[in-house]
């Protein structure tokens, strides 16, 4: 099983690598890929150093599998030219996830849409992807309607530079800005740039990718996508509405059963989601569970993930996962 991890080098390239590893993917042969600056370079897996190639060496490698997370325009131009040497590319940018030929996948979620012929399989925005992980179990018993989401999104997820910027500003260290804005002591009202209609890129993605993955166009989904100083995952404030009424005990339980779910939802002893205690976890969790009493059928809750890890590596190595496990690898 050889796999290559394109982009191998950045942040959410590194967190691949220590995912592949923890999670015991079997892989016997590793090719570390990225730009031409880091060719040469050293990455670490598993107690053995690998050296960083090149795009050319890594197709004439043959990978079973390539995890790019490269941004955009490396995965627009990269991507077909690996599907076209039979290898199977996961990515993790947004360069293939509304292309109507391309699947966008959740395990937990959508991994059935999942065949053989997908070359070019789309990893999606780590805000969604928690957030569906919550919505579909719900939406399967109570028919969702309209979403209204409010993120308060990590640093990390615009990388290393973003983390300096917090880092230095903590310090008192004048550096290179991440932001246009100080983020320490700070919320940035805008994730991504502004789109004609007034909303961020980033809140169109969640509503557009929504339906995408869900397969339901009737959902309506409003997002409003806010950077602030943390560093262990997003949280989102979720507010859904469903077609049909819901017992709260039967929404923890049904949440509870569901795959990558775990419910922290005891607000007798303080529990709860947070940043702090998801960093480094795989799981999406769920708590401050309630019934919106403004109107029927509507809950609210609270959702947070690490977006290193299931926002981004994690989600891609368990479509890589998945695939192996149905022969098509």
């Amino acid at each position: 099983m050889k796999v290559a991890v394109v982009g191998a080098t950045g942040l959410v390239g590194s967190k691949m690598l220590q995912v592949l590893a923890e999670r015991n993917f079997p892989v016997t042969e590793l090719i570390p890929v990225a730009s031409e600056r880091s060719i040469g370079k050293e990455v670490e897996f598993k107690g053995v150093k690998y050296k960083v190639v090149g795009y050319a060496d890594a197709i004439a490698a043959k990978p079973n599998v390539a995890i790019f997370s490269a941004g955009g325009g490396t995965s627009l131009e990269l991507a077909p030219k690996f599907a076209e040497a039979g290898i199977t590319v996961i990515d993790n940018s947004s360069a293939w996830r509304m292309d109507p030929s391309k699947k966008l996948v959740v395990p937990e979620v959508n991994a059935d849409v999942l065949s053989t012929s997908d070359k070019i399989i789309a990893n999606p925005n780590c805000s969604t992807i928690q957030m569906v992980v919550v919505l579909k179990p719900l939406h399967d018993k109570y028919k969702i309607k309209r979403v209204v989401v409010s993120t308060y999104q990590s640093v990390t997820g615009t990388g290393v530079k973003a983390v300096e910027q917090l880092m230095n500003e903590r310090k008192g260290v004048s550096g290179e800005m991440a932001y246009k804005y100080p983020i320490d002591l700070n919320a940035i009202p805008q994730i991504d740039v502004f789109m004609e209609n007034g909303y961020t890129k980033e809140e169109m993605k969640m509503t557009n990718e929504t339906v995408k993955i869900i397969g339901d166009a009737n959902i309506k989904l409003t997002a409003t996508t806010v950077r602030i100083p943390v560093m262990g995952g997003h949280s989102e404030s979720v507010n859904i509405e469903f077609e049909n009424d819901f017992d709260l005990d039967e929404v923890r339980e049904l949440l509870s059963n569901a795959p990558g779910i775990i419910v922290q939802d005891d607000i007798a002893n303080f529990i709860y989601p947070m940043p702090l205690t998801a960093h480094e976890k795989d799981e999406t969790f769920v708590g401050r569970i309630r019934r919106d009493e403004t109107q029927p059928n509507t809950l609210n809750c609270w959702i947070v993930s690490d977006n290193l890890r299931k926002g981004a590596a994690t989600n891609a190595i368990q479509i890589a996962e998945y695939l192996l496990g149905k022969g098509m690898l």
